[in-house]
Parts: C-alpha cells; sequence; structure tokens
C-alpha cells in the first residue's frame, strides 16, 4: 500500500516500513506522528485520490530521529569589485519511519 502525504510544504511518496528525511517537526525521538493531510491512498489498481485530501485516510510514523543536513556552503563574489561574502546553512530535519497506512 502506498501513499502521498503533504508536510512541511513538500509532497512525499511512503509505504510501510520506509524510512525518510523531513521537515523538522516538533516531536521527541520515539514519538508517534500522525499525518492527516493525505492526497493519495492506493494499492495495485485500487487508488484513492482526494479532492485535496482523502477523507478519513491517515498515515502514522514514528520520529526516529532529529538532526541536522550537511552543511551547504554559500559563495558570494564580485569580480575586479574586491568584495566576497561566505555564508554557511546547516538544515534542520527530522528522519521518521512508516508504520501504518489507515483508509477510511
Amino acid at each position: 500500500m502506498i501513499a502521498v502525504i503533504k508536510t512541511g510544504g513538500k509532497q512525499h511518496k511512503v509505504e510501510v516500513g520506509e524510512i525518510l528525511k523531513i521537515e523538522k517537526l516538533e516531536a521527541d525521538t520515539g514519538a508517534k506522528v500522525e499525518f492527516d493531510e493525505v492526497l493519495l491512498v492506493g494499492v495495485g489498481k485500487d487508488v484513492k485520490i482526494g479532492d485535496p485530501f482523502v477523507k478519513g485516510a491517515k498515515v502514522i510514523a514514528e520520529v526516529i530521529d532529529q538532526a541536522r543536513a550537511k552543511k551547504v556552503h554559500i559563495l558570494k563574489f564580485n569580480r575586479r569589485k574586491h568584495h566576497m561574502k561566505k555564508q554557511g546553512h546547516r538544515q534542520y530535519f527530522t528522519q521518521i519511519k512508516i508504520l501504518e497506512i489507515k483508509t477510511a
């Protein structure tokens, strides 16, 4: 069974047992998280598409880790102007494991 969920302004296609990284959620490690914004649920040819969400569908996941991604380096440089600006950024993320996909 697959589902498409919306979280953090992005859409993710998920299956039971899958581990994925999503935008940071305010939840402790080991806590269960419920996603109500399910856009699609399906098994083979039996597919339900929401308008915009599938009514009664939920995806339950467990928080595995709260961490930060690798550093992204930003370099702004103007030639012949003697100007260079260097900056770095590390994005927070939550790693989850999909436990269950429920339909109505």
